[in-house]
């Protein structure tokens, strides 16, 4: 007889890491509390039923039932009229911190307790009390399924340990509250506990299990250096680790602030019903007064108002909603609100970035082509100084390279880097540009004398020195190993256009669109062109998806209908930037959205037309007066219960893609990539 309430999730999570599980623990009690005053009153009502038949002479049974309608409609009541009063949720759990309208704003919870009253002022107690039972046990039942949907996003958000190991500069470790812990400060954790904050390890090799976060159930190998999130589980080694976000800015306070966020949207045909729900309960209350009057039977009334109140109707949405959040948090995908999952089901076309979400961004440089007179060394070693400044995967690759070839580069001074097209700097007194063919060439820079013989399919950057072209650099990158069979699955949903931009030349871009199953693709973009393609999709009557890394991706993901940050675990920008969170770099999870959407609308659907054909149903019966208050209860329970575990399928969405640890092929397994976010080249 109650709608799904987040009190669970309203719990504060952030600044006191122990209140979710105090909370919750409360909560408990509550319930605990709730079912001992049920057996009582069962019993109480067993034994006035079985009075009725000892001795039917006396008044026995009577008294008995009074006791027990007290006790088992009492709460009920209590519980309506504290939220008539109050105008918040006179949910079974408590106190609920939503105002009431967010879940049943015409207080249709009372048309219970008013049937309750009816049945007791009419010296019907054994009735009285046995609708107050049914009503009861329903709840209880409803609590427990319902919660049981929540367990998977409860748990993340229990995630953050109570306190944590803190090492002084001369290696004391003294124990404190993970919750005062601060960027700089350095913490041990051992093998089998949680990281309490985002960080980077300073001494260690272990293997850390990040699926609360990233939805990858294999374990990741971390060594120094490596960045590691709060929440996460440390396997095997013992780590180091210096704190650079904990609390709320660490990723764990993000993806629960998105959590709690999401979990109290609300979808789109309960936000239409509540503009009506206002006038619900007095029309009810009305038509109750009129069969009363018109006929003289209080029971047709007690049905009609046991009946008129939806409490399925109520649960239809929360229900698939939590459902459906609960799946998607399991593989690692954060949804703000459940509008932006609605429109996911309609999108016909896709807008994806070429380097770091169609490919791994782990970009080699695999070429080096100087011309003549310049040695390849020194071609390198111009090009890593100034790259050495960006954090650009083309800049990592450089470097890499460099190292590799252990060649120091010098310091560059006057970096200057133009987002999607290069960077320039003061290397020994030189200038040095490297970039984009076209943006050296809008600096006068003659390439007249570079040979692209050899460049089929690498992504070139162009090196001058003080003006004069010193030659190129090749780049491959590989498309992830999923993108071709998501890119093919998207196409089968309906998907009409998959659409990749990059600012990399026609070639390259043309290879991996070709691998992956690209419909359309737009090479030497500019960051702009992006808003610009999005627009058009948009005006050709599209509803239009945009995958990015948030970084340089900011205009299109917000002109887009369904924005999603891949790779967004460690990224604040990310986060922030799009309405969809991917924490793993996995274009699985793309069609596995659209059929998320889909089934949390149809089973939402579904809830509301069956509960619509349940009212009317017992309508007929009361109609034909073959409905009784004690059987109008029952089936409310029932319809409440159906809804709940309707709703309950939406849960296993997507288990297919879950990998196992153990009892699979290495070979096959789909190893997690934790990086950064990078920009798009």
């Amino acid at each position: 007889m109650t709608a799904l309430d987040s009190t669970e999730l309203n719990a504060p999570v952030h600044h006191d890491p122990a209140s979710p599980e105090a909370a919750a623990q409360g909560e408990d009690r509550g319930v605990d509390f709730k079912i001992i005053a049920v057996l009582f009153g069962c019993t109480v009502l067993i034994c006035a039923v079985a009075a009725r038949f000892l001795f039917p002479s006396d008044d026995y049974s009577d008294l008995l039932a009074m006791v027990a309608a007290l006790l088992l409609g009492g709460p009920i009541v209590y519980g309506a009229a504290k939220g008539l009063i109050t105008g918040r949720c006179s949910h079974d759990h408590g106190d609920c911190e939503h105002e009431h309208a967010e879940h049943s704003d015409s207080h249709m919870e009372e048309l219970v307790a008013l049937a309750i009253i009816a049945s007791f002022a009419s010296a019907e107690y054994l009735e009285c009390a046995a609708v107050a039972f049914f009503m009861l046990i329903a709840s209880l039942i409803e609590h427990r399924t319902a919660v049981g949907a929540l367990k998977s996003i409860e748990s993340l958000i229990r995630l953050t340990p109570t306190s944590a190991v803190k090492l002084a500069a001369d290696g004391s470790e003294t124990e404190v509250k993970a919750a005062t812990l601060v960027p700089g400060d350095v913490v041990l954790v051992l093998p089998g506990d949680n990281i309490p904050g985002d960080g980077v390890i300073r001494s260690g090799v272990s293997t850390v299990n990040e699926a609360n976060i990233t939805g990858e159930s294999l374990p990741v190998e971390k060594a120094d250096g490596a960045e590691v999130y709060g929440g996460t589980i440390n396997e095997t080694g013992r780590l180091e680790i210096e704190i650079t976000r904990a609390g709320e800015d660490s990723t764990l306070g993000k993806v629960q602030s998105l959590i709690l966020q999401a979990a109290q949207t609300r979808p789109a045909a309960v936000r239409e019903l509540g503009k009506y729900a206002a006038f619900y309960t007095p029309v009810v209350v009305m038509i109750a007064a009129m069969i009363y009057f018109f006929t003289g039977e209080l029971k047709n009334s007690i049905s009609l108002l046991l009946v008129a109140c939806p409490c399925a109707m109520i649960l239809a949405a929360p229900t698939a909603v939590v459902a459906a959040l609960s799946a998607a948090a399991r593989l690692g995908v954060y949804v703000k609100s459940v509008a932006e999952l609605e429109v996911v089901r309609r999108v016909t076309a896709f807008v994806f970035d070429k380097t770091g979400t169609i490919t791994t961004g782990n970009l080699e440089v695999s070429r080096l082509k100087p011309v003549d007179g310049v040695e390849g060394a020194d071609l390198l070693r111009m090009a890593a100084a100034v790259e050495q400044n960006s954090r650009h995967p083309v800049a990592r690759a450089v470097g890499a390279i460099a190292r590799k070839a252990q060649v120091t580069p010098p310091a560059a001074d006057d970096f200057s880097e133009v987002a999607g097209r290069g960077v320039s700097g003061t290397v020994e007194g030189r200038r040095v540009l490297v970039g984009r063919q076209n943006w050296l060439e809008e600096q006068n820079i003659d390439l007249a004398s570079a040979d692209l013989a050899d460049s089929e399919g690498m992504s070139l950057l162009f090196v001058a020195v003080d003006g004069q072209f010193h030659g190129w650099l090749g780049l491959a990158d590989k498309p992830r190993k999923e993108a071709a069979a998501a890119i093919h699955a998207l196409g089968e949903l309906g998907v009409k256009r998959r659409v990749m931009i990059t600012g990399d030349r026609q070639s390259p871009a043309n290879r991996v669109a070709a691998e992956v199953g690209i419909t359309d693709f737009t090479a030497e973009a500019l960051p702009g062109d992006k808003l610009t393609l999005v627009e058009d999709l948009k005006a050709a009557g599209h509803t239009v998806a945009v995958i990015g890394d948030g970084v340089n991706d900011g205009p299109a993901l917000a002109a887009g209908h369904v924005s999603i940050a891949m790779g967004a675990a460690g990224s604040d920008v990310a986060v922030d930037a799009a309405r969809i969170a991917l924490m793993n770099n996995n274009l699985d999870r793309l069609p596995f959205l659209i059929n998320l959407s889909r089934q949390t609308v149809s089973v939402i659907r579904q809830n509301l037309i069956g509960t619509l054909v349940y009212i009317l149903f017992m309508l007929a019966l009361l109609s034909a007066g073959m409905l009784t208050p004690m059987w109008a209860a029952i089936g409310h329970g029932i319809s409440s219960i159906i809804v709940i575990f309707n709703s309950a399928r939406l849960v296993r969405v997507g288990e297919e893609l879950e990998v196992h640890a153990h009892g699979e092929d290495p070979e096959e397994a789909r190893r997690p990539v934790v990086t950064t976010p990078v920009a798009a080249a």
